[in-house]
């Protein structure tokens, strides 16, 4: 405890301590001795009381005189302090009592020649035996020489007289003692005290003004100085804290510079980082609308061309050419989801859904790239429902099982289910390369591929993996992974699982593409080369079009050919000012019926997406996939193969 004392506290106790230590051993040897001479002296004092009685006793004794006994007890009684007095014969029978005698003590049952005292914390008894006095006659008639009267036996005792004194007096002065003494301790400790203090001031005054200094330099003032004191090792200590303090200033001044100058650096670069940030949000804005239009037409021609009859040279460059378009299409997908998920625009919408269809989708898309390098692609059948975004899940899904094909050289991936309690867990297995242990983390950053050097676009740009790690973070889904060089890879979700909901009523599920003549579809497209791409794709699938490139244009057009259409597909940017939400309400009011309408877009924001699912409206972000959009026609009312 004392090491937590201050400089001040301990110059105090080293100067109290042994001041107060002296005083209280001289103070208790004082009182001591007072006590001892006081009690010595009352002790004294009843023995002459008693020699004086018992003197005064002995002719009466001798004669058997009571009264003059009891007289001489009673005057006994007029002594300060006697409070009983007690006079008994040889035979310890009393022959005067006067006072109070004390009952504790014991009763006296032979008497002997010798003086006793008897001392209790109140009564101090003491007994004086009466003898008859003698006379020593130096005559020749005596018949006892000097030398014999020494070995003379002792006269025989009349009696005794017993004298009882309070010792209150005795007491009250001890205590008056001591508490003298406790004062001069008490006044001995102030004045040490007083004097600790005054020397203290001296020792810790200087030291305190370096603490305070010290203390202000930490908060930050460097310009406080600690003023001259003292001499020798105080005068010291202050010059070497002013001199820390001039260079703590110094190099304060010089890190404020330093800081001012990265702080202005670090201001230009966060400028210029949020000027690239701004450049990049409207290239990815741009590429969203505007790459997605050239993509979208190629995708759609490119699907009419396959549907025409080629000589085999010509097949094969056909489906090279769908191909590429298809891989630039999945590349720009993934540059522009990364872009999403980094930015926080994409808002889950998380509900019930049979897990089952989601992988038959699944497994149907990548069966011809496993088949292609000879794998065995498997997903186990599930009862199971899950409670995730199903197109975000899907994308999921689809990303590690892509992957897995695309690693694996030979083989088997297969998809399995577990259930963990309340939550339900899909692997992806493998058993392709694997994946190091220290390369865990680093597969899931942007752009790396660790058995990809060469940069191969058929093994994609690396975003696969980003894209996986954002979604579940977003969905808040648990993503693991377990994978050794040559021993195959297994990524795992962990879900939560939900109760089966049953079909609403006269709901239809989707049905393989069926026959799409003589379908009417009102098509408003702004951009020529999409829209001609769609009409021509549509027209190729035996649909009448009308096709312009707003919804005026577009009346005047059907009210030409006095057609009704029975379906309207739309862009959703479009010039002027409406979009295409706006032309479908206007065609749907024209027509005074609810027409069965999609929009298509390449906005990829999710404002769009909120809108369309406000208006009901399903919605197909360019490039269009024909498989798709095919689907999707013959899934709208009305239409049935």
């Amino acid at each position: 405890m004392i090491d937590a004392w201050g400089v001040r506290a301990r110059v105090m106790l080293v100067a109290v301590l042994p001041m107060l230590v002296l005083a209280i051993v001289l103070t208790a040897f004082y009182t001591r001795s007072r006590v001892a001479d006081h009690e010595e002296a009352y002790h004294a004092r009843g023995q002459a009381f008693a020699r004086q009685l018992a003197a005064a006793s002995e002719y009466a004794l001798f004669s058997g005189n009571r009264d003059t006994l009891q007289r001489l007890a009673t005057a006994m009684l007029a002594e300060d302090d006697v409070t009983g007095v007690l006079i008994v014969d040889r035979g310890g029978e009393a022959l005067a009592r006067s006072g109070y005698l004390d009952e504790s003590l014991p009763v006296l049952s032979q008497l002997t020649p010798s003086r006793r005292l008897l001392d209790t914390p109140k009564t101090l008894r003491i007994i004086e035996p009466v003898v008859p006095s003698t006379v020593d006659l130096d005559d020749d008639l005596s018949g006892h020489s000097p030398g014999n009267a020494l070995a003379a036996a002792p006269p025989p005792m009349l009696g005794a007289v017993v004298v009882d004194m309070s010792r209150a007096r005795l007491d009250d002065r001890q205590r008056e003692l001591l508490l003298t003494g406790s004062v001069a301790i008490v006044l001995v400790l102030l004045g040490s005290m007083m004097l600790a203090n005054y020397m203290s001031r001296g020792v810790t005054g200087p030291i305190r003004q370096v603490a305070v200094t010290v203390e202000r330099i930490g908060r930050g003032q460097f310009s406080a100085r600690v003023p001259p004191v003292g001499g020798g090792t105080l005068r010291t200590l202050t010059d070497g804290v002013n001199q820390m303090a001039a260079q703590l200033a110094s190099a304060h001044d010089d890190m404020s510079r330093q800081i001012a100058a990265a702080t202005s650096e670090l201001r230009a670069s966060k400028d210029e980082a949020e000027r690239a940030t701004l450049s990049k949000s409207r290239f990815l804005a741009a590429a969203s609308h505007d790459l997605r239009q050239p993509m979208h037409a190629l995708g759609l021609f490119i699907a009419e061309l396959a549907q025409h009859e080629h000589a085999p040279d010509a097949h094969r460059l056909v489906e090279r050419i769908a191909a590429s378009a298809a891989a630039m299409e999945n590349l720009l997908d993934s540059l522009l989801d990364i872009s999403r998920l980094d930015a926080n625009v994409v808002q889950p919408n998380i509900r019930p859904f049979p897990l089952q269809p989601l992988l038959d989708r699944i497994a149907a898309d990548e069966r011809p790239g496993a088949d292609a390098r000879d794998l065995d692609l498997k997903a186990r059948p599930t009862d199971a429902w899950i409670s995730s975004d199903p197109v975000l899940f899907e994308r999921i899904l689809s990303n590690l099982v892509s992957n897995a094909v695309r690693y694996t050289r030979k083989g088997r991936v297969l998809v399995a289910c577990r259930r963990r309690g309340d939550r339900l867990r899909i692997e992806v297995r493998d058993n392709g390369v694997g994946i190091p242990e220290e390369s865990h983390d680093a597969i899931f950053q942007e752009f790396v591929q660790l058995h990809n050097p060469e940069r191969s676009r058929d093994k994609g740009l690396g975003l696969g993996l980003p894209i996986v790690r954002r979604l579940t973070e977003l969905l808040g889904h648990h993503l693991t992974l377990r994978s050794s060089p040559g021993r195959g890879s297994v990524f795992a979700v962990e879900v939560p699982l939900a109760k089966p909901e049953s079909a609403p009523a006269g709901s239809e599920s989707g049905r393989n593409p069926g026959d799409l003549g003589g379908l009417h579809v009102a098509l408003v497209d702004d951009d020529p080369l999409a829209r001609g791409s769609m009409q021509s794709l549509l027209t190729s699938w035996g649909c009448k079009v009308a096709a312009a490139g707003d919804a005026e244009s577009l009346v005047d057009a059907m009210n030409r050919e006095g057609s009704i259409p029975e379906l309207i597909i739309s862009d959703f940017r479009l010039d002027g000012r409406f979009n295409g939400i706006d032309v479908i309400r206007s065609l749907r009011a024209w027509k005074g019926t609810e027409i069965p309408a999609v929009l298509v877009t390449g906005d990829t924001g999710p404002d769009t997406l909120r809108q369309a699912q406000e208006e009901g409206l399903p919605l197909l972000h360019k490039p269009v996939r024909p498989a798709r959009l095919r689907a999707l026609l013959n899934r709208l009312p009305g239409r049935h193969d």
